[in-house]
């Protein structure tokens, strides 16, 4: 079993949106079911396990040995703060496709976290995400009616805890 633990803040948050983190993010594990290295996972909070994108070829979507263990978030004045836990099964394989083979996970260089919204001049709801591979910084802006929502500035760390 391994442990990771993701974080994010995002600065110059406007509130009037009521801009909030959503419950799911997506993960890069190497995945010992399938036997692929770097498979989009996706994570849903309360879930008992997660979600491998599988491969083109072979194996199709599928559960994964993995979830969100905890989840919180911290929003005041001008900032909006997620920590996510995440445990994961992990086990050696060698990749189907190049036939490299996996070692221990030193860490994950990729995620991607959901936020919602809702526009009060729109009246309607909205959805956006940053991820670690994005141009910093980054700037959040409503689909509806382009208010700047807030300022993703770092990325978002990425820590292997076990």
């Amino acid at each position: 079993m391994r442990t990771a633990e993701i974080r994010a803040e995002l600065t110059e948050r406007e509130d009037t949106h009521r801009l909030h983190w959503r419950s799911s993010l997506e993960f890069s594990l190497d995945c010992f079911i399938c036997e692929r290295t770097g498979r989009t996972t996706l994570f849903e909070r309360g879930a008992e396990r997660a979600l491998c994108s599988g491969s083109r070829s072979g194996f199709k979507r599928h559960h994964a040995p993995a979830r969100i263990a905890g989840f919180d978030t911290t929003s005041g004045e001008e900032r909006l703060a997620v920590r996510a836990i995440l445990d994961f099964w992990w086990a050696p394989f060698t990749d189907l496709r190049d036939g490299g083979k996996v070692a221990v996970p030193t860490g994950h260089s990729w995620v991607r976290l959901h936020l919602a919204y809702h526009c009060p001049t729109a009246k309607e709801a909205g959805t956006g995400s940053i991820q670690t591979n994005l141009v910093r910084p980054h700037r959040l802006t409503c689909e509806h009616c382009d208010l700047l929502l807030a300022v993703d500035e770092e990325t978002p760390a990425v820590r292997l805890l076990v």
